[in-house]
């Protein structure tokens, strides 16, 4: 299988240019130089930086003239302390992976289609010249499968408008069920040889998002060890997320879930990725803060196990906040273990 080289251990920085009130206090101070250098240290190769339109767009749907202040300052720190980094677009007008937010209608609507192209072109042109530093990932965790041949339509309309202007870049494309693996699979096949094909990992979801107040179903009670019987995950994840989620489980023959769980699933990304001659990279992994330092532990130790044996490359989710900081005052005391699985 291809690699992607460059970008095999990462962070993201979730929260900075994302999900966020976009206040200049916040945006001034969130990430700093210092944590750019933090990373670094660690022996990581790349950040992913997610950001929304609202960083790089008006009102009007034109690029602002300051439209780069933030991303280029996170690039300028990144190339001077050795890092690469991924620009991955958090938010699109008309798309949000966010439940309950008035963003809809990108799929159906060509104008938010043409905003969405002449953005990509716009941020294309301003990095054509740092392609061995700068990735483009095009759109944050796509969730209906009703979506998935216009997403492929759409993905191949902005690469090849943006290719006229960066011929090199790497271009990340994440598929349906929120860059699930199983969406890796309804991907057209890649438009040149720059490509890579992205997905997220947080499974078994009722472990990583237990308590988690945003997902459906899930009760503030929920409780779940890792590893533990499939059955146990099948009960839990019926109660707490849903029926389907929770039969999936009934595919897996062993009697446990643990690595070799992991390591089927991952197994299913290899096989898209040798099929078609493309990199597999994981653009997000983690664990929720709700969840004891020890049961995290066995997670990232075997879902890092398992990226090294295929050799994808991945970031964390995510260096501050977010539910997920792995620098928060609650991992203060297994910062330095959890960096070891990066």
């Amino acid at each position: 299988m291809k690699k992607f080289t460059g970008y095999q251990h990462g962070v993201n920085l979730g929260g900075w240019l994302s999900q966020s009130d976009y206040t200049k206090q916040h945006l001034e101070n969130f990430i700093r130089e210092e944590d750019i250098e933090r990373i670094a240290s660690w022996g990581l190769d790349h950040v992913r930086l997610p950001f929304d339109y609202d960083v790089v767009l008006g009102e009007d749907g034109f690029v602002k003239t300051d439209a780069f202040r933030y991303l280029d300052r996170c690039a300028e720190w990144c190339e001077r302390h050795g890092l690469n980094l991924i620009l991955d677009l958090h938010k699109t007008p008309g798309f949000s992976f966010d439940k309950g937010e008035q963003e809809n209608g990108f799929f159906e609507e060509e104008r938010y289609q043409d905003i969405f192209v002449a953005m990509w072109c716009e941020i294309a042109k301003h990095y054509a010249g740092k392609a061995d530093h700068v990735a483009f990932e095009l759109l944050n965790e796509i969730t209906d499968k009703k979506y998935a041949v216009l997403w492929n339509r759409i993905a191949a309309r902005t690469i090849r408008e943006l290719r006229r202007l960066a011929p090199d870049n790497p271009v990340l494309i994440g598929g349906i069920y929120n860059n699930s693996i199983f969406g890796l699979t309804l991907l057209d096949k890649p438009y040149d040889d720059h490509i890579v094909f992205n997905f997220h990992y947080y499974e078994p979801l009722v472990f990583t998002h237990q308590k988690a107040p945003w997902v459906e179903h899930m009760s503030p009670d929920c409780e779940v060890d890792y590893p533990d019987l499939k059955e146990v995950y099948r009960r839990k994840t019926a109660e707490n997320i849903g029926t389907d989620q929770a039969e999936a489980f009934m595919d897996f023959e062993g009697t446990q879930i643990d690595v070799s769980y992991m390591e089927r699933e991952m197994r299913a990304a290899v096989e898209v990725a040798e099929k078609l001659d493309v990199p597999v990279y994981c653009g997000e992994y983690g664990v929720i803060d709700r969840v004891p330092d020890d049961k995290l532990l066995r997670w990232y130790a075997d879902v890092s196990a398992t990226f090294n044996k295929f050799g994808i490359g991945r970031a964390a989710w995510t260096y501050r906040e977010k539910d997920f900081g792995i620098t928060d005052p609650c991992r203060e005391k297994i910062i330095e273990q959890i960096i070891k699985y990066l």
